[in-house]
């Protein structure tokens, strides 16, 4: 049988990558979580860790592992938490860029406060990195993410996967211009880093007329048929014609939208709303956008 107290602390290495930070967070000596660490790898019989000077990765069965460990941890958690009838409250610190606070957090934000009217929530929008930037330095309790896997996290579980599309004004055709207008984010956006490769691809000539870190400044160049853009599917709005291979616009990637959590931070308040986050971006529906 799996001791759940060793699984809790692999699970904090493997997120944090440290077996020091990984002590402090599961409040134990050095010591103690490698010789549970020796523990949990003679109860798998494989190797879960490779030593990289401080630091460690995990094998490929550790990789394994995670998602398991991860399962088990939670599914511990929301069992007491189903028996606890003490209610739930307290303050958590939630981070999302601003595009995601304007499409997912009204219904997540008044689900949780119907559950939980004694809980209180503090929201900071920012770019994706700013808010992986704020979980790392203590500053938040969980963040909804855009996940890019060339950032090689493991500290970040995702949620919904939904297509990165073209989109431009229903009523102008921008999209007939030479060279291309384009609305895109900042330089280290990845949505606009896939934009700019993908028309090099095809050797389409563009330029950037704006470029903006808010999702409001994007939709309105849009809509104004001054310049197209790419946007994930569920941020389609109404007005909007979405760009297809047929159109000369090359198929873009997937994008993943995922949850990074600080697990210095863990309380019944965090994972409850962690909870109405999945929840909610499970069941999101699509708007439907012209074509």
């Amino acid at each position: 049988m799996l001791d759940l107290d060793q699984v809790r602390t692999f699970v904090a290495i493997a997120e944090s990558g440290s077996f020091t930070k990984a002590a402090q967070t599961v409040h134990k000596t050095q010591s103690a979580v490698s010789m549970q660490m020796r523990r949990l790898e003679e109860k798998l019989g494989r190797a879960i860790f490779v030593r990289e000077g401080r630091n460690c990765k995990l094998t490929e069965d550790g990789e394994r592992f995670l998602a398991y460990g991860r399962r088990l941890v939670q599914l511990n958690d929301e069992t007491l938490a189903a028996f606890d009838e003490t209610e739930v409250s307290g303050f958590v610190r939630l981070g999302t860029p601003d595009d995601y606070a304007d499409r997912f957090l009204p219904e997540i934000l008044a689900r949780f406060s119907r559950s939980h009217p004694h809980a209180e929530v503090s929201v900071v929008c920012a770019p994706t990195p700013n808010l992986a930037d704020l979980v790392e330095q203590d500053e938040l309790d969980v963040a909804i993410i855009t996940h890019v896997k060339k950032r090689g996290r493991r500290d970040v579980e995702i949620i919904r996967n939904e297509p990165l599309l073209w989109v431009a004004s229903q009523g102008h055709s921008v999209e007939t211009e030479t060279p291309l207008p384009l609305a895109l984010g900042r330089p280290n956006c990845d949505w606009r880093q896939a934009a700019l490769l993908a028309l090099e691809s095809v050797g389409r000539e563009n330029y950037l007329r704006y470029s903006t870190w808010s999702s409001t400044a994007v939709g309105a160049a849009v809509m104004s048929g001054l310049a197209i853009s790419v946007l994930p599917e569920s941020a389609l709005r109404p007005g909007m014609r979405v760009l297809c291979e047929a159109d000369g616009f090359p198929k873009m990637p997937q994008c993943s939208i995922g949850i990074m959590r600080n697990w210095r931070q863990r309380s019944r308040v965090v994972e409850a709303l962690v909870e109405h986050i999945q929840s909610s971006l499970d069941n999101l529906s699509v708007p439907i956008a012209a074509e």
